[in-house]
This record gives C-alpha cells, sequence and structure tokens, in this order.
C-alpha cells in the first residue's frame, strides 16, 4: 500500500529545484540533438560522432532518470539511487564540457561555409545550448552534493565526485596512449600504462559498488577500503607521474621537443605531452581525494529489493 495516500507520482521531480535543473537538461539536449540532426551536422571526423554520441547518451539517460524518479519506480531497482543520479550528473558535466569545447573548434568558423550561415548559425546555437547543459547538469551537482548536517550518499561527496572526475581524466589518457604515444618501446612506460589501468579500474569498483549499494559486501570496512586504495593510488600516480617524462622526453630515450614533421592531430610527440599533463592531474585529484577522505563520515547503504 502506498503511503502517500495514492500519489504514485513525484512532484518534486518537476516542482523543485533539482527538478527544474532536470527539465532544463532534457529541454536543452533535445534542442541540441534536433539542431544538430536537422542543419548543424557532425559529420568531418570523429570528433563530431563522440560530440553527437555524448549529447544523445546524456539525453536519453536523463530521460530514464527524469521518469524513474517521476514515478518512484527508483524504489523497484537494487541501486543507491541518491548516488546513481549525482554521479550520472557529474560524469555528463564533464562530458558536456568536453563536447562543448571540441564542436565549436572543429566545426565552428567565423566566416561562412560554403553552405550558408544558416549552418553556421545553427553551429553556435548548438554550442550555447552545450554550454548551457553544462550548466544545468552542474547545477544538479551542486543540489546534490553534501552539506554540513545533511546525510548523503558518497558519491555526493567531495571525495565521490573525485571519483568520477579521477576515471574521466583517466579516459583521456587512455585515449592519448591509442593515439600512437608509442608505449610499447620502453619497459617504463608500460609500467605507467599499468599503472593508469589499475587506478582506472579500482576507482571504477568503488563507483559501482556505492552505486550499487553494496558497500557493505566487503570484508574490509569501506571507508578503510577507500583510504588505503587512495594512498595506493597516489604513490603510483607519482611514480607514473616521474617516469612517463623522463621516458619520453629526456634525449636518451625521446625527444624533449616537438619533431617538425609531426602532422597535426596524429602526433606521438602530442599525445606524450597529453599523458604527461593529465597524469599530474590526476596526481592531483588523488591527492584531494586521500585529504577529503579522512573527514567523511560513510553510511553503508544497501539497495532496496
Amino acid at each position: 500500500m502506498n503511503p502517500q495516500g495514492g500519489q504514485y507520482l513525484n512532484k518534486a521531480a518537476v516542482f523543485s529545484s533539482l527538478g527544474a535543473a532536470r527539465l532544463s537538461q532534457l529541454a536543452l539536449g533535445c534542442s541540441v540533438v534536433a539542431m544538430v540532426s536537422h542543419s548543424a551536422g557532425y559529420s568531418g571526423g570523429s570528433y563530431g560522432v563522440f560530440c553527437m554520441a555524448v549529447w544523445c547518451a546524456c539525453f536519453g539517460m536523463t530521460t530514464v532518470v527524469f521518469f524513474l524518479d517521476a514515478t518512484r519506480l527508483h524504489a523497484c531497482l537494487p541501486v543507491s539511487w541518491d548516488n546513481l543520479t549525482v554521479a550520472f550528473a557529474a560524469l555528463a558535466t564533464l562530458m558536456y564540457v568536453t563536447a562543448s569545447v571540441v564542436y565549436p573548434v572543429y566545426f565552428v568558423r567565423a566566416e561562412c561555409p560554403y553552405a550558408g550561415c544558416e549552418v553556421r548559425n545553427f553551429r553556435i546555437a548548438v554550442t550555447v545550448c552545450s554550454i548551457a547543459g553544462s550548466l544545468a547538469y552542474g547545477a544538479e551537482v551542486i543540489l546534490s552534493r553534501a552539506k554540513p548536517g545533511r546525510v548523503v550518499g558518497y558519491m555526493a561527496t567531495v571525495s565521490g565526485l573525485l571519483k568520477v572526475v579521477q576515471g574521466f581524466v583517466a579516459c583521456i589518457i587512455f585515449g592519448a596512449l591509442a593515439n600512437g604515444t608509442e608505449y610499447s618501446r620502453h619497459v617504463a612506460t608500460i609500467y605507467c600504462v599499468v599503472v593508469y589501468a589499475v587506478c582506472f579500474a579500482m576507482t571504477t569498483v568503488v563507483v559501482i559498488l556505492t552505486v550499487s549499494g553494496r558497500t557493505g559486501c566487503l570484508k574490509l570496512p569501506f571507508d578503510r577500503f577507500v583510504v588505503v586504495y587512495t594512498l595506493l593510488a597516489v604513490l603510483l600516480y607519482l611514480s607514473a607521474s616521474v617516469v612517463w617524462p623522463v621516458f619520453c622526453f629526456d634525449r636518451k630515450y625521446g625527444s624533449p621537443e616537438r619533431p617538425s614533421s609531426c602532422p597535426r592531430g596524429r602526433c606521438p610527440w602530442d599525445s606524450k605531452v597529453v599523458v604527461a599533463v593529465f597524469s599530474f592531474v590526476n596526481l592531483a585529484l588523488y591527492v584531494a581525494d586521500l585529504v577529503y577522505s579522512q573527514r567523511i563520515r560513510f553510511v553503508t547503504q544497501q539497495p532496496r529489493v
């Protein structure tokens, strides 16, 4: 029997700040997909396909989240709903920001293309809506994040949100590694790739356990598991952040300067720089995560059945 007296629809899914943020996400996402499909276009390489995939995936997932929240059907799922939604909102924010940068760089030009100014104007509108969508998803993260005196899921804490960012940065590193970094030439750089893969896998495990509400299944207390793993990740990333630049840019093993004959967009040296930079970025994120993990009071959540 419904304790709400027969009110199966959740009015807060619409008439609340969080509901307004999700409705904005739906409206902006639908607008972006429609304009790109209608006239703006996304052909011209993998970058356009990536942007379109981001917008479609986020729009589809937001539709599912809104529907389940409005109908209260999320209570039937064996997941921690609050952790799932804030993790998705954080990831969608990062994906939207990336698409909002990539799309105008490769598709927007000051002059009108051969197809006329209409195409250019549509592409500018897509960029604006995509930036607004980033703000809408960011607003959901801000509304859902942990506040003093408020009990929330782990993913709504600073440490939980950092896990999402760490995984996203690792994906950037993997993308750069796949773009001809020649990491297999040295055992040391292979070690760095193993470090990136292991840390990414463990971060993914932490997020999955939290979202599925299975943190209580660990024999080790979850808070201790997170701290121990984060400390290990800091040490591993510290070593990789030192080893990778040495074996890629030292004259004995690589080249400290970009080769003049290297093609733009497909230069292994550029990819090595990306890996080096984002290795330090993730190192900083893991250090911040370790600091914040000491200040969190963990609440173990079991999935609803």
